[in-house]
């Protein structure tokens, strides 16, 4: 019998404290500093952290008291802070929405934060957003190595309040995908897992759970 799993797990939420930097150091600390006035652009590829950046920027927003929104392939109402993730995902409205919204918020000091897969330059946009969105800063997110997602990890697993044995990173970074979202899922799964059968984290139960995944 499946034994059910009480919520008990803390609720993980992106911020930019929780985000391991690696080569971004420069990008995060312009977040820190920049919350309150600018437009910034960044790239990367899939799982390169850009949405944990937005949603982080987002709370960090939010919990200085400012009103703050978000959105992934679309344009929300204007904000003192306002991050659009997927950016290449607009339409042809939505990117005259985005280009009106960008003037606005321009006047009023607010902060833009805007995410695609390329620089703004070579985004299939209109020709006018993509100037806009090119004259601020532009940041290219890099992806992590090994080391790195080691430690992000490390701290994911430290946050959701389990012990992760340094043999199970190792498999789990040899033989998983290498997109740090996917490998935070396992993590999330193997922890549910162990929580079920009321047993440690191991490579053992990482593979059943990797087995179930694939």
């Amino acid at each position: 019998m499946t034994q059910l799993l009480l919520g008990i797990a803390p609720e993980w939420i992106p911020t930019l404290n929780n985000f391991v930097a690696g080569r971004n150091v420069e990008l995060v600390s312009a977040l820190h500093l920049r919350l309150g006035g600018s437009c910034i652009f960044i790239w990367g590829e899939a799982g390169s952290g850009k949405s944990h950046l937005l949603q982080a920027t987002i709370e960090c927003a939010r919990a200085a008291g400012q009103s703050a929104a978000y959105a992934c392939g679309a344009v929300p109402q204007a904000a003192q802070v306002v991050a659009i993730d997927d950016v290449e995902q607009l339409d042809d409205a939505a990117q005259i929405d985005l280009f009106a919204l960008y003037n606005r918020m321009r006047e009023s000091s607010a902060m833009l934060l805007v995410s695609g897969t390329q620089a703004p330059a070579f985004l299939p946009l209109r020709d006018d957003l993509r100037t806009r969105l090119g004259w601020g800063l532009v940041y290219q997110v890099h992806a992590l190595n090994d080391a790195e997602k080691t430690e992000a990890l490390r701290q994911h697993a430290l946050a959701r309040g389990f012990d992760l044995p340094p043999e199970v990173t190792t498999y789990l970074l040899r033989h998983g995908r290498r997109d740090l979202p996917v490998l935070l899922q396992i993590l999330n799964a193997l922890d549910e897992h162990c929580l079920r059968l009321k047993r440690a984290a191991s490579v053992p139960l990482l593979k059943e759970v990797m087995a179930v995944s694939d």
